[in-house]
């Protein structure tokens, strides 16, 4: 099994439970992928069995634009493929996740974690702890 994670960040937060996710993974087994959102290929990430992605909630709460560009050449096809999502925020709701979440849904994607996980600013160990979490169980 291939899990990649493809993650956007600013601050470093969202880069943290990036690295957090993908130690959990490792200790599934699976082959494990983690790249930036401007470096990464979209037919490798599209070929993986599991796609976790990561942002930054950025402005009105959109993602990072790195992200918003590189999820936005793989969105059509995302049909059957199964999801998590993850990210940080500062203020707001975390609105930048559900609507991450819905686009992931409209495309036919499979969410593994529900409307994602979230983290306000700086991930605290529990945080990080729930990262490794879905690194290890996102199948």
């Amino acid at each position: 099994m291939t899990k990649v994670i493809v993650y956007a960040s600013m601050t470093g937060n969202t880069e943290a439970m990036a690295q957090a996710v993908a130690e959990g993974a490792r200790t599934s087994g699976a082959e494990v992928l983690v790249c930036k959102a401007e470096e990464a290929s979209s037919a490798v990430v599209i070929a993986s069995d599991v796609i976790i992605l990561g942002s930054p909630a950025m402005g009105s709460e959109v993602l990072e634009d790195s992200m918003e560009a590189f999820f936005s050449s793989i969105e059509p096809h995302l049909a059957g493929k199964k999801i998590a999502l993850f990210g940080s925020y500062d203020w707001g709701d975390k609105q930048f996740l559900r609507d991450w979440t819905d686009r992931v849904k409209k495309a036919g994607g499979r969410m593994l974690n529900g409307e994602g996980l979230a983290v306000h600013l700086t991930p605290e160990e529990p945080d990080i702890t729930a990262c490794k979490e879905l690194g290890a169980t996102a199948a």
